[in-house]
Formats: structure tokens, C-alpha cells, sequence
């Protein structure tokens, strides 16, 4: 069986260790959302393919479900004692060598996608990872404060600030010309099923989906996603800041909405959000908070059971 699954950062990392251990026979391709890419001290930070690769790894902090485990901050705090910012993103030293990796194999004139296989030839994940693209794609924000009204990238928003300061409106630049990475096109097409885990619509599962041609190969395959909201609120994260943004409410009927029935053949909420529906879209109600591997490893299992029995 192949698996095809788009994810973000923490929710769909952890989603995903539940996905490979319900399913370990199967092949599974993740696309991974760059649009958190950012470029910090001369180098390029990959945020959401680092917590996957680090996660099914074994290689995370647990506890806060990004970086390094066992990590120190010895150069984050020469950086700053030498006044060098940005001093609001932690980087922490075991993780700085990622990132050295990269953007020495970047400079070298590799593609992302490249420098991501051989990065997980030491991580060995268990799944295959793919960026959404290998040109370069960032989210920005819009916001208006003392400063005046602004564009700043998603991590100063989402980071320094929080996401207190009201987003005007959110945008991936790049997008229009941007291509899918090689693979990441073939990979749906073999596709027997698509799972979405609880990643943020915006700026995660969203952001891969405005990567021209990924959406529309996405069309015709059972593709079944769980609820990224619970009873009216994110279930980790700040997402309600991103769909106020644009305009959607924080419930799992808009999210729905917001994915729509042409893309989704199946839903999975929470028993609080029984009720749920769509034309077209099967939706259970079933607990989907991951309190645990063994709890994301039930999710995980009822999502898949649900996109087999659909795409029959």
C-alpha cells in the first residue's frame, strides 16, 4: 500500500509516528510544507521538514515537539552577546549543524529535495520526505502597529510576536511560479489513499495545497482528513489566528468547508463536533486528540481504515 500524507510541523509529525506505526508494511510519502523556510545567520532553517525528520527519527525534544532532544545553546548566546538578531528564534547547537549541512549543500547548487534525502539517510525516518517544491516559497504576514502596516515573515508573526498582532491577510511568495519538487507528483499519482493529519489549513496543509498542480493531482484520489479543531479550538497552536485571518471561523464545518467536498471524501472530528457535514463527505466522530504515540497511533489507524473502506 502506498500512503500519501501533507504535514506541517509538531500535529502532523506526531500524527505521522502513529500513521507509519498503524502501517508499517506501507510506503509512505510525506510532503512537507516549506513555507516556514527562513533564512537565519546565513542559514536555511526548514522548521516543518526538521520536526518530521527529527521526530520519526527519534531525534526531537518531546516535551516541546521541536529542535533537538538533549540540546545546548551555547552559540544562540554567544549570537546574542555579540548583538546579532534575530535573538526571538532559538536555534539550538546539535540543530545548527542541520542547517549548516544545508545550506553548504544548497550553495553547492543542490536542490532541496536532495539535501532532504540526504539528510534523513542519517535520521532514517521510515517514510519517504519530500519538500512541496524546491523553489524558493515563504509565507508573509500582514499586520498593522506602531510601526505601520507592514509584511513581516511568518515566524516573526508566528514567533516573536505570537501571533498577537492581528494578521491582515497571509501570503506565500513565490507560489505563482513555484513548481512541486520532483516526486511529489508521481508519489500522489501512485497514491492508494491521501491522509491530512490535524496540520494548520493555512499555513501548513494549506500552503502545500497553493503549490501549483498539487491540488488538482489531489482531485481524484480518496483523500480523508482529520479535524484540526476541537469543540471550537485548536488542538495545538495558534491556529485560530490564521483562519480569522482569512476569513474562515474556528470550528471543523468551516475547515471542512474551507478543504471542500471536491478535495475531501472523508472528515474525522471529535465526539464534541458530532454533527458535522458535507454532500459527499463521509464524517465519524471519534476522540482525535494525540495524548500519547499510542493515542496518535488509534487516529492514525481509524483515518486509514476510513480512506480504504472509501476507496473501495
Amino acid at each position: 500500500m502506498h500512503i500519501v500524507s501533507l504535514a506541517g510541523g509538531i500535529g502532523g509529525a506526531r500524527f505521522l509516528r502513529g500513521l507509519r506505526a498503524t502501517a508499517p508494511d506501507a510506503q509512505i510519502t510525506v510532503i512537507g510544507n516549506t513555507g516556514d523556510d527562513i533564512t537565519l545567520f546565513g542559514l536555511r532553517v526548514c522548521p516543518d521538514l526538521d520536526t518530521v525528520m527529527y521526530t520519526l527519527g527519534h531525534g526531537i525534544d518531546e516535551e516541546q515537539g521541536w529542535g533537538r532532544a538533549k540540546e545546548s545553546h551555547v552559540v544562540k548566546e554567544e549570537l546574542a552577546a555579540y548583538g546579532v538578531e534575530p535573538q526571538w528564534f532559538g536555534l539550538g547547537d546539535r540543530d545548527f549543524a542541520t542547517h549548516i549541512v544545508r545550506s553548504q549543500m544548497l550553495e553547492a547548487g543542490y536542490p532541496l529535495s536532495q539535501i532532504t534525502r540526504a539528510l534523513c539517510v542519517r535520521w532514517q525516518p521510515g517514510v519517504r520526505l519530500l519538500p512541496m517544491s524546491d523553489d524558493r516559497c515563504e509565507t508573509h504576514v500582514v499586520i498593522s502597529d506602531e510601526q505601520g502596516r507592514r509584511a513581516i515573515h511568518f515566524q516573526e508573526w508566528w514567533v516573536r510576536l505570537r501571533a498577537s498582532v492581528p494578521a491582515e491577510s497571509i501570503a506565500l511568495v513565490g507560489a505563482d511560479t513555484a513548481r512541486p519538487a520532483p516526486g511529489v507528483l508521481e508519489a500522489i499519482e501512485e497514491a492508494d489513499v491521501v491522509i491530512l493529519p490535524p496540520s494548520n489549513p493555512v499555513v501548513s496543509i494549506g500552503t502545500i495545497l497553493q503549490v501549483p498542480g498539487i491540488r488538482d493531482a489531489l482531485l481524484p484520489k480518496t483523500v480523508v482528513g482529520v479535524s484540526p479543531i476541537v469543540g471550537g479550538a485548536p488542538v495545538r497552536g495558534m491556529a485560530d489566528a490564521c483562519l480569522t485571518a482569512i476569513g474562515v471561523e474556528t470550528t471543523a464545518q468551516a475547515v471542512l468547508d474551507l478543504y471542500g467536498a471536491d478535495l475531501i471524501d472523508g472528515w474525522l472530528v471529535a465526539p464534541e463536533d458530532d454533527g458535522v457535514a458535507l454532500d459527499g463527505v463521509r464524517v465519524p466522530a471519534r476522540p482525535i486528540i494525540m495524548h500519547d504515540v499510542d493515542a496518535a497511533t488509534d487516529i492514525a489507524r481509524t483515518a486509514l481504515d476510513l480512506a480504504q473502506e472509501l476507496s473501495r
